[in-house]
């Protein structure tokens, strides 16, 4: 975390900044995608976001860490424990604990509903037994849990120009919309989790089961009716993406350019995934540097023309100045620069 954005978030106190620098830490060396997505909004909200983004992955870890000796009753017991952590940290306010303090006054600062949290917690806890889902609906019920939660605990941070309840369906469905991205695209290293995320009645439409997805990833020999499933999978999640579109303009337009950037971003993992061949079980598809680049540049122009938008005019004048909004939320003041 850097100290200005510490500073423009109203964060003085040293063991609450070091918190939330690391879960700084833990969203740029996990989700680079959106934390490059997330340089474009204002400073001041940056360190809610990492520290949303650094608990879940940071939970993530408990249960997905490969290099890890852990058993499953082992995974389980941390996650109780930081269920535990979690439950007093959102009571109190504060926590020993450093990334559950950061969360824990982010969501005392933004009024973020203490049960989205609890839905993440469960949707945790079932990947430690759940290896497979039969149908979509299925699905769904996981990924309430484990994305769409995410997308409605941003919602407070980034701010909408229409009523929060409006937007929420569609930040609900952008957080799908990412984890279903990640399922097509990880279908190879999560089999080695021996988890299989795609729907099994997708799969069985064209001829696919676990066995065959195996026998691919194993081999390293492709099979048609796998490329079918897969094709099928992508259209499925740009359905989703369709269905959150909406929402990017409910948002505060400060904060629009970053998930903006974050939609198209992930959006290009399906465009990877398809112009090579679908060959997810055995690489893994990337977004090009230059396309990433080509996205961040397009945000930052659309940040100055918010921002420039944002200015107000000095009365009598006609003219326009560069102000700084003080937003005062509970339990925190955060100084935002708007132009």
């Amino acid at each position: 975390m850097t100290d200005r954005e510490l500073d423009a978030a109203g964060i003085a106190d040293p063991a609450l900044r070091a918190a939330y620098t690391r879960c700084r830490r833990l969203n740029a060396r996990h989700g680079k995608t959106y934390f490059l997505a997330t340089r474009l909004l204002p400073v001041g909200r940056r360190p809610a976001v990492h520290a949303l983004y650094g608990f879940a992955r940071w939970a993530d870890d408990i249960v997905d860490d490969l290099g890890s000796p852990a058993t499953t009753a082992e995974r389980a017991r941390r996650l109780a424990t930081l269920q535990e952590r979690l439950a007093a940290g959102l009571r109190s306010g504060h926590s020993p604990e450093p990334v559950v303090r950061a969360l824990a006054h982010t969501a005392a600062a933004y009024g973020i509903d203490h049960r989205l949290f609890t839905d993440f917690m469960a949707a945790m806890r079932a990947d430690l037994t759940v290896t497979h889902y039969a149908t979509y609906d299925d699905l769904c019920g996981y990924m309430h849990g484990s994305a769409a939660v995410i997308g409605l605990q941003m919602l407070p941070v980034l701010g909408t120009v229409v009523p929060r309840e409006e937007a929420a369906p569609h930040a609900a469905a952008l957080g799908i919309a990412f984890q279903l991205t990640n399922f097509v695209r990880d279908v190879g290293e999560d089999l080695d989790r021996d988890r299989v995320y795609l729907p099994a009645d997708l799969l069985a439409a064209h001829g696919v089961d676990r066995e065959l997805l195996e026998w691919s990833r194993t081999t390293g020999i492709r099979d048609r009716r796998i490329t079918a499933a897969l094709k099928a999978a992508v259209a499925l999640t740009r359905g989703v993406y369709r269905r959150a579109a909406p929402g990017l303009g409910m948002l505060d337009p400060v904060s629009r350019p970053c998930i903006r950037a974050a939609f198209v971003l992930y959006g290009g993992i399906l465009d990877a995934v398809a112009d090579d061949g679908y060959a997810v079980l055995h690489r893994r598809a990337v977004v090009r540097r230059r396309r990433r680049a080509v996205v961040v540049v397009d945000g930052l122009v659309r940040v100055a023309a918010a921002r420039t938008r944002a200015a107000t005019r000095v009365p009598g004048t006609g003219a326009t100045t560069r102000v700084q909004l003080t937003r005062r939320r509970p339990g925190a003041a955060v100084h935002e620069e708007v132009a």
